[in-house]
């Protein structure tokens, strides 16, 4: 096992567990929370100060980039798995190989990206339907965004290195650093210099390329394994392979399910401006919801692998069990505090009474119900944890996706309403919930017996 060589490190295979995972969860909750924060600002000072038009121009990009760059950020989880079993078990050659190879993956994918980002920006929204008033500044945004997609894949990776042995304090810091620049610069470009979308795109990129640089110094400056160097950069096939078993399947399970929400998306439009505003709105909730319950899937699949690596199988029980507690807690209370004050919420977004009304009647299915997909993230978290990633993805696919896609398509065609339709969520969640616990069960029982 190795020995601490930091006060940010944290000993996941040794001691209590619950003030750990605590420990662990908090920091990377409120980096999630602050993320979704500071890209409200982005859409907050671009629809103020520069109009609707640059307004629509930023918000129809998002769907987009989040398909480009959920496959790639899924790998990182690979990558973090990885780290945290060499570095628990003390192997410090592998811990080092894995780090410069993850490192070395995070800049090329993160070039090829911006180079398909930059060439393919326009066809891409245009296949999307992208209106053409707004079609010339989306292009703009796109293509400026993707030019500072190398930082922003470093910092990922970076990151997952970090959390790997248990720091999530310093992300958390470089992410407080870069956000309060990008929010400075954002008015500063837009309002002073009136460069409107293309300030807002100039600003992310610079606040990424900070993180970037945060993450990479905090890495090289470090005395343990996880040490970086420039000149020992290179990929290692065997390291590539083992973190594309694990990160490849994540990528894709959030990509699809992604795609399961535009779906629902156009079911939603079928109901007019009201509905789509109030789904909006809600949905914004549960994004923050999202981020704090996927922390402690995030700690979950941390401490599960360095507990692996050291074959402490009966204390990988105890983490998920701490880890189930802890998603349910959080979840119940967020979820239905969110849905209490429903109104107060839904009155930051809109003054509109049937826009707030609609809000709360989405909430209801989908935030005080969102125990249950904390805990049908928790499961796969785990068994990647474990090594065993594409599984779980095939079930949370089939389980979450096609759930949604029989939902639209077959039954709420017979039953038309806003309701029934939201009801696919919780059922949507429970029958995988069904297939991740045997899944889990097997898997388990094959550890134990190994």
């Amino acid at each position: 096992m190795n020995t601490k060589t930091s006060k940010y490190e944290i000993d996941m295979c040794n001691g209590s567990i619950l003030d750990k995972l605590v420990s662990f969860s908090i920091p990377l909750m409120l980096s999630g929370i602050l993320q979704l924060l500071f890209n409200a600002v982005d859409i907050i000072v671009v629809g103020q100060f520069t109009g609707n038009e640059a307004l629509a121009a930023v918000g129809s990009t998002t769907a987009l980039i989040n398909v480009f760059v959920n496959l790639f950020i899924g790998i990182s989880l690979g990558a973090s798995v990885l780290a945290a079993r060499f570095y628990a078990t003390g192997q410090e050659k592998e811990m080092s190989e894995t780090v410069h190879t993850s490192i070395t993956l995070a800049l090329i994918s993160g070039i090829a990206m911006g180079i398909i980002g930059v060439i393919a920006a326009k066809g891409a929204l245009e296949l999307m339907d992208t209106p053409d008033n707004v079609l010339n500044l989306s292009t703009l945004y796109m293509r400026i965004y993707f030019m500072g997609m190398p930082f922003f894949m470093l910092y990922n990776y970076g990151a997952a290195i970090l959390r790997a042995v248990g720091d999530t304090k310093r992300p958390l810091l470089f992410l407080i650093i870069s956000g309060a620049t990008n929010v400075v610069l954002n008015l500063l470009l837009v309002i002073q210099f009136h460069l409107g979308v293309a300030g807002v795109a100039i600003a992310t990129v610079i606040s990424q390329c900070i993180s970037c640089i945060l993450v990479l110094r905090c890495l090289y400056l470090s005395d343990g394994s996880y040490q970086l160097r420039f000149n020992k950069l290179g990929m290692k096939t065997r390291y590539v392979k083992q973190i594309f078993q694990i990160g490849i399947p994540a990528g894709i399970q959030s990509t699809i399910i992604n795609f399961s929400n535009v779906l629902l998306q156009s079911s939603v439009n079928s109901f007019g401006s009201v509905a789509m505003a109030g789904y909006t709105a809600a949905n914004n909730i549960l994004g923050f919801l999202y981020v704090s319950v996927n922390s402690i899937t995030q700690a979950c699949m941390s401490f599960t692998s360095q507990n692996y690596g050291v074959r402490k199988f009966k204390r990988m029980d105890k983490v998920l069990l701490e880890c189930l507690g802890l998603t349910v807690i959080v979840a119940l209370v967020l979820g239905g505090g969110s849905y209490l004050f429903g109104a107060e919420l839904m009155h930051i977004y809109t003054k509109s009474t049937n826009v707030i009304e609609c809000g709360i009647d989405i909430m209801l299915y989908t935030t005080v119900t969102y125990f249950l997909c904390g805990i049908m993230d928790l499961l796969p978290g785990a068994l990647r944890g474990m090594g065993h990633s594409t599984v779980p993805m095939i079930l949370s696919v089939i389980g979450t996706v096609g759930t949604r896609i029989v939902w639209i398509y077959v039954i709420f065609p017979c039953h038309r309403s806003l309701d029934f339709l939201f009801i696919s969520y919780p059922v949507s969640w429970l029958l995988t919930i069904v297939m991740q616990v045997i899944c889990f069960y097997f898997v388990r029982k094959k550890v134990h017996n190994s």
